[in-house]
């Protein structure tokens, strides 16, 4: 059924381990975002980006800082700081003045800040119109 969908045998069987877990990790909850950010990375599949995704959706947690994206380092890094490109460790040391409020940060500059020079060569726009 997922194939249909999209999603590649190795995204299901991550799914799938975290499901088998499901009612320890709505236990974690309760214990807060790093206790809750333990079990989700003990499953194997799921690493500090799915972590930080879950823990700022699903509790709200202000502070989940999606490590390991390819956008959101660079976006961080123009518009705290005018360079162009940044690396993971370089976002989070332009964040740090923020502790505790980084993906809210982040989120701010997502739906409010300006994009990062792109990078990739201009592709000539194509007439559809006679197509």
């Amino acid at each position: 059924m997922f194939h249909r969908l999209g999603v590649e045998r190795r995204r299901v069987d991550t799914i799938h381990r975290g499901a088998a877990v499901a009612h320890r990790l709505e236990a974690a909850v309760e214990l807060g975002s790093a206790e809750l950010d333990r079990k989700l990375r003990s499953i194997c599949g799921i690493g500090p980006w799915t972590s930080a995704e879950v823990r700022r959706v699903a509790l709200g947690d202000p502070d989940a800082v999606s490590v390991g994206d390819y956008h959101i380092p660079h976006a961080v890094a123009w518009n705290l700081a005018g360079e162009a490109r940044a690396d993971d460790a370089r976002m989070l040391q332009l964040l740090e003045p923020f502790l505790g409020h980084r993906a809210r940060v982040v989120r701010l500059i997502e739906v409010g800040g300006r994009p990062a020079p792109r990078r990739g060569s201009r592709m000539p726009l194509r007439a559809i119109a006679r197509q």
